[in-house]
């Protein structure tokens, strides 16, 4: 089975190309499986145990199949730098985009930390009626290299706007916030999470104004869009959602 494998960043630069043409691939292979055949296969490349699938510029799990002639993409860990686990990621802010059904106590399991008093939680639902129509559902498209890229940029406005001051050698200081975005792509059914915004501080008030200007920022200027689909048409939301 032939797949074509995408690198990017780090992975990239080890692996010295950015595209792999794999003809010899076992039928039945999941992602999962791609990642340890390569890593198998190119022992110098480290581990790929944080490297995360993408389809379709949309994140899936390693256990989704792969068809022949599959294009995958293979992403080092990502949003603003190259923490070494999901801690100090999320105090540079983290972004992920799904297919998946999102869940608001896994958000909120994610942030929560001992040094934090507050933790917030918003969650962005479909709404069965707008417009004077009655919604079906909501289809979700992203341009997920730049969403990333774009969010990225937001995380680093409302850490310097709302975070406490940086940790110093000598001076630990307070935590910094704790920023986890979560996005849909797809159709999300009505009563069900489109986007999920989860911030945890020190302070009540930071956590509350971190979670509102990720929420407004990413609305206005990361690249996702969603169509309106009502029983008797449909109807595209603006040029971004």
């Amino acid at each position: 089975m032939r797949v074509i494998v995408r690198l990017f960043a780090g992975l990239r630069e080890r692996a010295g190309t950015e595209v792999l043409e794999l003809d010899d691939i076992p039928a039945e292979l999941d992602i999962g499986g791609l990642k340890r055949l390569l890593a198998e296969r190119h022992p110098e490349w480290g581990s790929l145990e944080s490297v995360r699938g993408v389809i379709r510029e949309c994140y899936v799990p390693d256990s989704t199949p792969l068809d022949p002639d599959q294009e995958v993409a293979l992403l080092p860990p990502v949003s603003g730098g190259a923490p070494e686990g999901e801690d100090e990621a999320l105090e540079i802010g983290l972004f992920e985009i799904s297919s998946e059904p999102l869940r608001q106590q896994a958000a909120w399991d994610r942030v929560v930390h001992s040094s934090c008093g507050a933790v917030v939680v918003f969650t962005g639902t479909t709404r069965e009626h707008n417009r004077g129509q009655e919604v079906v559902r909501l289809d979700y498209e992203a341009y997920g290299a730049m969403a990333r890229s774009e969010m990225a940029e937001i995380f680093r406005a409302c850490s310097e706007r709302y975070g406490p001051p940086s940790r110093s050698e000598g001076d630990p200081g307070e935590l910094r916030l704790r920023m986890l975005v979560l996005h849909r792509t797809g159709s999300v059914a009505v009563g069900e999470a489109s986007v999920i915004v989860a911030v945890a501080s020190p302070h009540r008030d930071a956590a509350f104004a971190a979670a509102r200007f990720l929420i407004d920022e990413l609305k206005t200027r990361v690249p996702l869009w969603k169509k309106e689909i009502y029983a008797d048409g449909q109807h595209w939301v603006g040029e971004r959602s």
